[in-house]
């Protein structure tokens, strides 16, 4: 994934209502940008971070900049992450389709945000007339508490305990289904649960690769161009 045009450099004075952020201009204006993360963020809201900032094409936006990276030190140098939840989605779809999920390959066609269940979208949908329907959910990890080692999530999310337990059922019915943990920070080498931070997420989690629940782990490369999936590597529980 390449961003349409050149990212913005500022420093980050606060964000604030979840949604919401002031930047700092290199010019030394103030503005404040649109922030595509419903998380707490830990460990990469601190005022003063560099970050960059992408403009959106739609002239009518109320704000037209949007946070995206944000330059951070986890205990082994500084090193650029994705906080813009909006991405992982098209970089695992653009990941399976060029053949380097091995374990998501050889379907014949991907289709993103389908209906299923209940009352519930998921994330990218596998289809192949010799295989059970693939169904897989996308969930971004940005954070991490120990050097390598990234953790999801990084706050309650009933939300996320929900879509286990409905992918929990779909495998119940014979169909494939995955989670997959994508990795904003490139150091990450490992991927693991905060259960600590969400137990109940954990449980579901468990209860979820009982029923036949698959998880992967993936993690990204990232530079003010673009980002994109660099690599398989390990989840924890």
């Amino acid at each position: 994934m390449r961003f349409a045009t050149p990212l913005i450099p500022g420093r980050l004075v606060r964000r604030y209502k979840r949604f919401l952020a002031d930047v700092v201009l290199e010019d030394g204006s103030e503005t404040t940008v649109h922030v595509a993360n419903s998380g707490a963020m830990l460990g990469l809201d601190a005022p003063g971070s560099r970050v960059w900032l992408s403009r959106a094409t739609n002239l009518a936006r109320k704000l037209p900049l949007s946070w995206e990276l944000v330059e951070a030190d986890f205990g082994s140098g500084p090193e650029l992450v994705g906080v813009n939840t909006m991405h992982p989605n098209l970089l695992v779809a653009e990941a399976i389709a060029a053949g380097a999920v091995p374990a998501l390959a050889g379907y014949g066609r991907l289709r993103r945000e389908v209906k299923y269940g209940l009352s519930s979208r998921i994330d990218i949908q596998l289809e192949d007339e010799a295989r059970p329907l693939c169904l897989v959910e996308v969930k971004n990890v940005h954070l991490m508490r120990t050097p390598s080692y990234a953790e999801f999530p990084d706050c309650v999310t009933a939300r996320g305990a929900k879509h286990l337990d409905e992918l929990g059922a779909e495998a119940d019915k014979g169909n494939r289904a995955v989670m997959v943990y994508l990795s904003q920070i490139g150091s990450a080498r490992t991927i693991g649960l905060a259960r600590d931070l969400d137990p109940a997420y954990g449980r579901a989690f468990d209860r979820a690769r009982a029923r036949g629940v698959e998880a992967i782990g993936l993690v990204c490369q990232i530079n003010p161009e673009g980002i994109e999936v660099a690599d398989i590597i390990p989840m924890t529980g």
